[in-house]
């Protein structure tokens, strides 16, 4: 099948053969997709292999045959968003994030939005913390994984803000003690569901819930991204 000028953004990529590159992309249309891209690692194809850099948004032109793709074109198709420092760690974490947690050719168009937006919150400077635990957070819900924020899961009972809780990946919100390792307090917990940022220590233990909830669907693992921005 021929897909001419989809927009997509490249998540990683890695030599392939001798001359070649296997990229992994998340589209609009296709969600994630792998991509062999043919002869890019010669000198005189430079050019195209700058369009294959992190956080640009590029069109594609593709052969899609099988579990894999053949990139036939690649174009920019958007500003260059400059990622750097601190920034650049984090948009290599959500590039992990997505291919840690999708599955190939599972169409998205909500996840694609997501990710853009979330890029563009990083370029324009936009606090780091608040705006991964939103990704990660729209990133859960557009997977079928949604957080459950505003109730608690042991009676159906709204949150109290100024009550102490656990968050279990399955369940939900239950009470909890303070000073546990995993206390939340409600108040956190309701300023993600309502797209507030909390102080300091709420991104903190949003922080840790979020950890905790990524692990359990990743059946235990853990991303290597973590590691660097320990």
């Amino acid at each position: 099948m021929r897909v001419e000028q989809q927009p997509a953004f490249v998540l990683h990529a890695r030599p392939y053969r001798e001359t070649s590159l296997l990229v992994e992309c998340l589209t609009r249309d296709h969600g994630r997709i792998g991509v062999v891209a043919r002869g890019v690692r010669k000198e005189r194809t430079r050019l195209q292999r700058a369009q294959l850099e992190p956080f640009q948004r590029v069109a594609l032109d593709l052969m899609m045959r099988g579990e894999l793709a053949t990139l036939r074109t690649a174009e920019s198709s958007g500003p260059v968003l400059r990622l750097t420092g601190d920034a650049g760690l984090a948009g290599l974490y959500l590039n992990e994030l997505v291919v840690r947690l999708t599955g190939r050719q599972d169409p998205n168009p909500e996840l694609f939005d997501h990710y853009e937006r979330t890029l563009q919150r990083m370029s324009a400077g936009e606090p780091l913390a608040w705006t991964l635990r939103r990704f990660e957070r729209d990133m859960l819900d557009s997977l079928g994984y949604a957080l459950q924020l505003d109730a608690d899961a042991s009676d159906g009972q709204p949150l109290d803000p100024a009550a102490t809780y656990v968050y279990d990946p399955e369940s939900g919100a239950t009470p909890g003690r303070a000073g546990g390792a995993h206390a939340i307090r409600g108040a956190d917990l309701l300023a993600l569901a309502e797209d507030r940022p909390p102080d300091a220590a709420g991104l903190s233990s949003l922080r840790r819930m979020m950890r905790q909830v990524i692990t359990f669907h990743l059946g235990g693992g853990e991303l290597r991204a973590w590691r660097v921005l320990r």
